[in-house]
């Protein structure tokens, strides 16, 4: 069986330290503090940031999920998909 993992590459228009304040504001809520570990809760999802506002994502298969949740709380300003 082959897996394929889909990678993208993410500019946020903030820091991702700013986007951990989403976070920081209700740990409980979320169970989570920051955004690394939140899209790291989906299996097969990983976080790498790589800069400031730049990260890196490969999933196997939440991406599309990852991505809706990116887009209604975070302003991309690039999306790049290797």
């Amino acid at each position: 069986m082959k897996v394929i993992y889909r990678t993208i590459i993410i500019t946020f228009s903030k820091g991702i330290e700013q986007l951990n304040e989403i976070f920081e504001d209700d740990t409980q809520a979320w169970g989570v503090s920051t955004l690394k570990q939140w899209i790291d809760s989906y299996e097969s999802t990983r976080f790498t940031q790589i800069g400031e506002n730049t990260a890196v994502i490969t999933s196997e298969y939440n991406m599309p999920y990852v991505l809706e949740w990116l887009q209604q709380h975070a302003t991309i300003t690039k999306r790049q998909e290797e």
